[in-house]
């Protein structure tokens, strides 16, 4: 029971609406029909995906969760040293038979993404590939965890993703990702640099981050305006998050931890945010 628990936490369950949600959306409203693909990829992108993504997370950033008293909560789980194999073989076990299946429904093209995204899954956090480490690139990857079960569902489902409302959705989902974990960087400054680890936040400052986040988030509700309608409604939903940044455009790497704040009112935000936006976009693109 202690194994299962800790296998939970570390998948991080408040997060898993965030990845089953693009995909399953997405798919149900192009086919207008709940089959087994639908079941199967919302299963995966629910729980499985969260595990492999989080608990490879856990395991190799360890060290560095012990200096951030942010761990252990519903921002992140320490996981028990005792339970590090455990969670890699989990983790990587539990995703088989669903990848199997949904390799199998797959034409090439959507395979393709599939493997790309599984992939980022894994090089965020994994020894030498550590994308999380590298300025940028860790907004990026991080993103693509997110907006990934959505292109691979358009994908499966035979959308064309150069379609203008199509790709400008993509694009402003993409930016929101990497504006929200920009700013979720700069609240572990601090802690990144005495662990060495580095992020686009160490690397370019906490007051320039949130700077970067909050232009990201304009954009991204610039580029919903070039969706059909009602799309262009959607760009309201950026202005509580450049609400929230707002009090920290003037913050400096010694009081990052302030920022910690504003991201717990976003984890709350995401929820509300996600699921309007996600209705509105995919709607707009696909049906009219």
């Amino acid at each position: 029971m202690e194994a299962l628990k800790q296998l939970f936490w570390s998948s991080r369950p408040v997060s898993w609406i965030n990845t089953a949600f693009p995909f399953g959306a997405t798919y149900v409203f192009i086919n207008h029909k709940v089959d087994l693909t639908f079941v199967i990829g919302t299963l995966f992108f629910l729980i499985p995906y969260n595990l492999l993504m989080y608990g490879i997370n856990d395991v190799f950033d360890y060290e560095s969760d012990l200096r951030n008293p942010r761990k252990g909560g519903i921002e992140g789980a320490l996981l028990n040293k005792k339970f590090h194999k455990l969670t890699l073989w989990a983790s990587t076990l539990l995703c088989v038979p669903f990848l199997a299946y949904l390799y199998l429904v797959s034409d090439q093209n959507s395979a393709l993404w599939l493997t790309l995204f599984i992939f980022t899954v894994v090089a965020y956090s994994a020894p030498k590939l550590r994308f999380k480490e590298r300025g940028f690139l860790d907004s990026l990857t991080s993103s693509s965890h997110f907006v990934g079960p959505m292109i691979y569902a358009l994908s499966l489902t035979g959308v064309d993703l150069t379609q203008r409302p199509v790709l400008s959705s993509i694009l402003a989902f993409s930016l929101w990702g990497i504006a929200s974990h920009a700013f979720g960087a700069v609240q572990d400054v601090k802690a990144d640099r005495e662990a060495n680890i580095s992020s686009i936040a160490t690397l370019i400052g906490a007051k320039a981050t949130v700077w970067f986040a909050f232009i990201a988030y304009a954009l991204a509700g610039v580029l919903v305006m070039n969706t059909i309608w009602p799309g262009p409604i959607a760009a309201i939903a950026a202005v509580p998050y450049l609400l929230i940044l707002t009090p920290y455009l003037k913050i400096t790497d010694e009081d990052c931890e302030r920022a910690n704040k504003g991201w717990r009112r976003f984890i709350w935000l995401n929820f509300f945010a996600g699921f309007v936006v996600s209705l509105i976009l995919i709607s707009s693109a696909l049906f009219n």
